[in-house]
């Protein structure tokens, strides 16, 4: 199998992506672990993908001890941990407002949690792959944090595209680089995925807008992510470092 029993922590687990990514994994062999902050929400979602290789576990990004205590469990349940997929998307009760009527409190708060989330699980984690020996980190990024947004998509509905988020996942795409580089000789690799939208309810006048700067499809599932995810944590990428890759049906282009 692809994956060949690695383990593999997928935090935001249970959310779009990381719902699909947990099925993808543990169909290629791989054990994966649905970490979850709202875990109510994970064990529903574990139910629905009913796998005896997905394992549900309780973690705040946020939190050194909570993300610590994770580790600690699974180092003693498994032996080993292979890869990290930061996949979590924490945000506050005013995220996604235009650019003006963000408050500097939130866009810290929001910046916080999500980029911080991001930076400590990753430090934590990569401090367990220098004394395993080797290690993997996959970041969710996005094409928001490659190019400027294209805010006529959002035209004639009560969408925007968020100053925070261009600030996360642009900041994200620069931090994957800079771990890689930094853990030279370590024999951790460090790589991002930017997808673009995902369809997830939006209106149809957004989706159509959307479509005209794309090549074929249009908005993206879940699943056309997940190929390229499971050959970044697999032995056939082995020598991928430190890269960004789009995934976006040409919308950059």
């Amino acid at each position: 199998m692809l994956l060949n029993n690695k383990i593999i922590v997928i935090t935001g687990g249970a959310g779009l992506l990381g719902a699909d990514f947990c099925q993808k994994i543990v169909e290629n062999g791989g054990i994966a672990i649905m970490a979850e902050y709202d875990i109510e929400h994970a064990i529903e979602v574990k139910n629905k993908i009913a796998s005896d290789r997905l394992f549900v576990e309780e973690i705040n990004i946020t939190s050194k001890n909570s993300i610590q205590e994770l580790i600690n469990k699974l180092h003693s349940r498994h032996g080993r941990i292979d890869a990290l997929v930061n996949s979590a998307y924490p945000r506050n009760k005013n995220y996604g407002k235009h650019f003006f009527d963000v408050d500097y409190s939130d866009f810290c708060d929001n910046l916080g949690m999500n980029l911080g989330g991001y930076f400590l699980s990753s430090q934590l984690f990569s401090k367990y792959f220098y004394k395993q020996g080797n290690g993997n980190i996959v970041n969710i990024s996005s094409i928001y944090g490659v190019v400027a947004p294209r805010f006529e998509v959002y035209d004639n509905t009560a969408m925007t595209m968020p100053v925070e988020y261009a600030a996360i996942k642009s900041g994200l795409i620069h931090l994957t680089k800079y771990m890689a580089k930094y853990f030279k000789g370590k024999n951790i690799r460090v790589n991002s995925i930017s997808l673009g939208g995902l369809v997830d309810g939006q209106p149809t006048e957004f989706l159509t807008s959307y479509k005209q700067f794309c090549l074929n499809k249009g908005m993206l599932d879940a699943k056309d992510i997940s190929g390229t995810l499971l050959f970044l944590l697999s032995e056939l990428s082995e020598y991928i470092n430190g890269q960004n890759v789009i995934i976006d049906d040409g919308f950059t282009l």
